[in-house]
């Protein structure tokens, strides 16, 4: 019992090692099993519906980045963020040393104070001067001047209190707070620093929703706006894109092209797009790059396998069936665009025409071929996988 249980793992062995080689070409379109008579399957050219992706390189920013810097310059006291905390509009995020600012603020206040205790004096003497001139005890001088005089007092206070709201907004600047909610950048700043208006103290990122820029070529801006008719229309019916991360996944949630550059850079003949992506989970970062996919429908086109294209030096050829079904290896141009699976073919191949799909390796030009139908082919070979299997394992369990 043992020994045939050997014999069957070795027969079983040995038809993988007979079997294999013969089909390993054939899903590649390489090689084919040996069914003679020098059959080969051919498939017809038909126009068809394709499904094409286009991929553009792309920079991610978040809706709104704002630099954080101070507008006094002063050393840092007081750092109350931290790098990736979310903050709100309006949150103290830096305080700086202040204490110059405060004393100018009351150096003010005291100016306000006195030039109003001016105005007190200059309102109650120019009161008396009227009394005193409707009596007819003073004359229309002296009016005049107390009036004048209560005139100045209170231009004196208007600009005491202008130089008091200029005190304290400059006291003010010594409290960095954000513009905007976001999150926190880089803290590149530690308490003590020396920092001015020319120091970006963070960045705040409003990462709710994400900007997404990459750039079209002027020719693909221009057929788009053709064919819908303007910019703002083919703004409007552009697809929902995709966007590639930087490890090679594919983020969950679609984006869409809300705007396109009005200008377009000289540098590189491209126009700049922007599409917002939803990030609800934060996974995207202000800053962070990747690759914006835009899907491209295609109809009517001609799209063959690429498993039945040879490539010999950066052209690309198949084995077309001629007259008196002679192979002609015809060379083909496609579509640079392709799903990895298939080719559209642009030029080299017409609709009606008949392609060999397996065993090119084995053909050259102008060979004559019997053609079957894909069909018949893997029908050819389940028959000649079945036969083999059974007479190996047969001839291996009468030993």
């Amino acid at each position: 019992m043992v020994k045939k249980l050997v014999l069957i793992i070795i027969a079983v062995v040995v038809l993988a090692i007979l079997i294999v080689p013969k089909f390993m070409g054939g899903g590649s379109g390489g090689g084919r099993p040996e069914f003679g008579d020098n059959e080969y399957p051919v498939d017809t050219v038909k126009a068809q519906g394709a499904e094409m992706q286009t991929s553009y390189p792309a920079v991610i920013n978040g809706i709104q980045d704002v630099e954080i810097r101070p507008k006094v310059q002063g050393f840092l006291t007081q750092i109350n963020v931290t790098e990736g905390q979310t903050v709100q509009t309006g949150q103290l995020m830096f305080v700086l040393d202040n204490a110059t600012y405060q004393a100018q603020v009351r150096q003010a206040q005291a100016s306000v104070n006195t030039a109003q205790s001016a105005v007190n004096t200059a309102k109650l003497t120019y009161e008396n001067s009227k009394q005193l001139f409707d009596s007819h005890v003073i004359g229309e001088y002296e009016l005049q001047t107390a009036e004048n005089t209560y005139k100045s007092a209170q231009a004196q206070l208007a600009q005491a209190q202008a130089a008091l709201a200029s005190a304290r907004e400059m006291l003010s600047y010594c409290y960095v707070k954000s513009p905007a909610r976001g999150v926190v950048g880089n803290l590149p700043f530690k308490k003590g620093a020396l920092v001015s208006a020319s120091n970006v103290l963070t960045r705040v990122s409003d990462v709710s929703q994400m900007e997404v820029f990459f750039s079209v070529t002027e020719k693909d801006m221009l057929t788009m706006a053709k064919a819908e008719g303007g910019v703002n229309a083919a703004i409007a019916q552009f697809p929902p894109v995709k966007l590639q991360l930087a490890d090679g996944t594919i983020y969950p949630l679609e984006g869409h092209v809300a705007a396109m550059s009005g200008v377009i850079d000289q540098a590189t003949g491209a126009v700049q797009l922007k599409a917002h992506f939803p990030n609800p989970e934060s996974l995207l970062k202000s800053g962070g790059s990747g690759t914006v996919i835009v899907p491209r429908s295609s109809e009517g086109v001609i799209k063959i396998p690429q498993s039945v294209v040879s490539e010999v030096q950066n052209k690309k050829f198949v084995y077309v069936l001629g007259d008196s079904n002679k192979v002609v290896y015809t060379e083909i141009t496609v579509d640079p665009q392709n799903d990895g699976n298939n080719y559209i073919v642009a030029s080299g191949l017409k609709v009606g025409d008949k392609y060999v799909t397996n065993g090119i390796t084995k053909l050259t030009d102008q060979m004559k071929i019997v053609p079957i139908t894909p069909q018949r082919y893997q029908q050819k070979i389940g028959e000649q996988a079945k036969e083999m299997s059974a007479g190996d394992i047969v001839g291996a369990m009468k030993k």
